[in-house]
């Protein structure tokens, strides 16, 4: 896959993905509680994620992130899917200013300011450390 912005759609087409985002993405409860808190601070927050489609921890977060999204209705144009090689970069330049040291990372940006990110692995759960992360905001 290219290092590039990519769909949810072009990211599964990735065999390595698909197969684990199968049965990731089921398997993941969110706490429904934190779902409600995480929906009431989402309003005008944008989401980047920097991943590797070779990344274990890509492939497992990301399905997470995707259950957490869609259990709570985030609408896709509020999400960019960045797809870097091994080395953590994009073929275009697109992440040279983000910093990227691990993937993934969710980047979490209001008025096209970053306020925070996740990397690699949450502390506790992925709702939960989005939820501390913008309830600080």
């Amino acid at each position: 896959m290219s290092q590039n912005q990519h769909s949810r759609e072009e990211v599964l087409s990735v065999v390595e993905m698909r197969d684990k985002y199968d049965t990731a993405y089921p398997d993941y409860t969110p706490d429904p509680e934190v779902l409600g808190e995480l929906k009431s601070l989402l309003g005008d927050i944008s989401i980047i994620i920097v991943l590797g489609t070779w990344c274990s921890d890509s492939r497992l977060q990301v399905s997470h992130f995707y259950k957490i999204a869609d259990e709570i209705a985030m609408g896709e144009k509020s999400i960019s899917l960045i797809c870097v090689d091994e080395t953590k970069k994009a073929s275009n330049g697109l992440t040279d200013h983000l910093n990227i040291v691990s993937v993934p990372t969710f980047i979490f940006m209001k008025n096209k300011e970053e306020i925070g990110r996740i990397i690699e692995t949450p502390k506790d759960t992925l709702e939960r450390d989005m939820v501390q992360l913008l309830a600080k905001k």
